[in-house]
């Protein structure tokens, strides 16, 4: 009787599962990026996220909690109600870089998201102030040894993608510059805009306007290849560092726990906003490069990425400054 009573409830759960997956959303959703507005994770979430709200004839929010080089919003999602309507847009840095680099986090990594969809790669920029005296990576790398420890460089926080490009420049080149770390993309490229650091390293989907308004100088892109937003703009491996390849990402986490049914609704959704038209064009316009992948697929991208990160930051001694 006991067995059967079991097999009651699994079924009446699995009903009730599959009834909130074919009915969601019923009301607002709520979208958080674990950092403040204008970087390249909070201008990607919300080109997704008008579309998508317009797909479900619902509001969707998009909420900025920054801090912590996104834990404090990550962990506000990871602690929301698993019904699918608290979702974070987290990146390579908050899924696969932190919990690598830091020895405690208020969430246990493995357990605390439903990966949901990759949403986009995004290639990084080097980029200095147009005030800077130098025009390609050999003349920074030139200019940064004949100054050690007087150039600076802003990132979007400790640890994130940005930050240990920078890193592996530094060791690969043997130049010391000064890790300046912000909150998030938008104020480090205030101060790179104002002159206040001279080097950065960021998403060409937050830098790409800056950069053909004449406002910041884009020496390479950090990908394999070249970025169509930017196609004059050499990449870092065919100048200087023939093996140079880091690109960060961003994509779509539910609490741990969410239905499996309203995971895969929502990872289906934005298959279909990602191939349309108009989000496609945005983005790639901006520098980002559109990237569906099921909830399977996504899980093991974080989970490759962050191995590879953990040997990255051991083997060249990477610390949090």
């Amino acid at each position: 009787m006991k067995a059967a009573l079991r097999i009651l409830a699994s079924l009446a759960w699995l009903a009730c599962a599959a009834a909130q997956g074919q009915s969601f959303p019923a009301r607002p959703v709520t979208i958080v990026v674990p950092f403040p507005p204008g970087g390249g994770t909070d201008t990607g979430a919300r080109i997704v996220a008008q579309k998508l709200g317009a797909k479900w004839g619902q509001t969707v929010i998009v909420e900025n909690r920054g801090g912590a080089a996104g834990q404090v919003g990550a962990d506000y999602v990871a602690k929301a109600k698993p019904d699918g309507y608290t979702l974070l847009v987290g990146n390579i840095g908050t899924q696969s870089i932190n919990p690598a680099l830091y020895k405690k986090m208020a969430y246990d990594p493995d357990t605390a998201f439903a990966p949901i969809s990759l949403l986009a790669e995004l290639p990084l920029a080097m980029m200095v102030n147009p005030q800077v005296p130098a025009k390609t990576p050999k003349e920074f790398i030139a200019l940064a040894k004949s100054q050690p420890g007087k150039l600076t460089y802003s990132s979007s926080g400790a640890g994130g993608g940005p930050h240990l490009a920078a890193e592996m420049l530094k060791e690969q080149t043997g130049t010391y510059i000064l890790h300046v770390p912000y909150r998030g993309g938008g104020p480090a490229i205030t101060d790179l805009l104002a002159g206040h650091v001279q080097l950065s390293f960021m998403t060409v989907l937050e830098a790409s306007g800056h950069i053909k308004a004449g406002k910041l100088k884009a020496l390479a892109v950090t990908s394999a290849k070249r970025v169509s937003a930017l196609p004059d703009v050499p990449t870092l491996s065919e100048t200087v560092l023939p093996d140079f390849n880091s690109i960060s990402w961003i994509g779509m986490l539910a609490p741990g726990g969410t239905p499996k049914d309203v995971v895969e609704k929502i990872s289906n959704d934005l298959r279909d906003v990602l191939a349309s038209d108009d989000v496609k064009g945005r983005l790639v316009e901006l520098g980002a490069i559109p990237m569906h992948l099921n909830p399977v697929q996504f899980t093991q991208l974080i989970d490759s990425d962050r191995k590879r990160y953990t040997k990255i930051i051991k083997d060249r001694n990477i610390t949090l400054d």
